[in-house]
């Protein structure tokens, strides 16, 4: 299946991550730790931009299709980078965000649904997108979830069709290349917000298009294990009145990583390896059962999946006397 075009990706990637690790050396584009961080040492930041990279190759010889899509994620991915050198201000990258999100709209051609269902899936997309950008804590983390729910992808698109399946490839590929180096115990770099934001964004864009295409929102689950994460995290802090768009420790995976003391890889393949295992069975049940049972069973697993996420939860901070 992996021809010698993917071979020559991968190649092409490879030397393009390694240039910017040097550029972003040079320039002192780096991740220094602070009292929220989740490692100790000062890190490259914005590896992550090989996946935009592997966009902009898909693009350039693949006839420039889906050319809404990929300025989108070009504009996400500047302001995105800029923000990774010079802190920008919420507005701004709202802003951003919500224009790239306009131009995905257009290219999955949905302006016709209705300007509540829009406004309501534009909310959801933004906040999506940055929950998976919240979710980047760790090592390991942003790699293992995102190749899990590109191989779900790859695998329904088989019998689909929804998306060209040489984006998912170079998409996976640059996963691959950047995991070489952040899937580590002392990774070399860190994806930065231009790589957790612009991965959100390409993932969204696919899932979309499958979605779209099927007419089934199950598929929304292939985020299940960040979105039970990301919601519950959100509910507790507002609870407490804190701000959630500040940074913080209180992910599951944190505590799990920093407080119990988890090795971070550990963490990280775990979440990864969950999310497929739940794709796979949302792949199956598809391919078995009616609408009304795929909705039993999406609303079953979302409740285990909350329950267990909160019963362990709630031993960690009964375990380590945690507020």
């Amino acid at each position: 299946m992996f021809t010698i075009e993917y071979l020559v990706v991968f190649v092409v990637l490879m030397i393009c991550e390694l240039f910017y690790f040097k550029l972003a050396d040079k320039y002192n584009i780096i991740d220094k730790p602070n009292l929220r961080s989740s490692h100790d040492s000062i890190t490259l930041r914005g590896g992550g931009i090989i996946f935009f990279i592997a966009v902009l190759v898909f693009f350039i010889f693949k006839g420039n299709q889906y050319p809404s899509f990929f300025w989108g994620l070009s504009l996400l991915a500047l302001v995105s980078f800029v923000d990774d050198v010079i802190t920008l201000s919420n507005k701004v990258r709202l802003l951003v965000h919500f224009s790239s999100v306009w131009l995905l709209a257009y290219q999955l051609d949905v302006f016709d649904l209705g300007w509540v269902f829009l406004f309501v899936s534009f909310v959801l997309i933004v906040g999506v997108i940055n929950a998976y950008n919240f979710m980047d804590g760790i090592n390991g983390i942003t790699v293992a979830n995102s190749v899990a729910v590109i191989l779900l992808l790859i695998i329904v698109n088989w019998k689909v069709d929804f998306i060209d399946t040489n984006l998912l490839y170079y998409v996976l590929i640059s996963l691959m290349v950047f995991g070489f180096f952040n899937f580590r115990n002392k990774a070399k770099a860190f994806a930065g917000d231009i790589g957790s934001v612009s991965i959100a964004y390409i993932i969204i864009f696919a899932l979309g298009a499958l979605i779209i295409k099927t007419g089934n929102l199950i598929y929304i689950l292939f985020l299940l294990v960040y979105g039970i994460d990301t919601v519950w995290t959100i509910i507790f802090r507002l609870c407490k009145k804190e701000n959630i768009f500040e940074a913080h420790r209180t992910h599951l995976y944190q505590f799990l990583a920093n407080e119990a003391g988890v090795n971070r890889l550990v963490v990280s393949f775990l979440y990864g390896f969950t999310q497929l295992l739940v794709g796979l069975m949302v792949v199956w049940i598809v391919e078995r059962y009616e609408a009304n049972v795929q909705s039993i069973f999406a609303g079953g697993l979302i409740l285990i999946f909350s329950l267990t996420y909160l019963l362990i939860k709630r031993r960690i901070f009964k375990k380590y006397s945690l507020k």
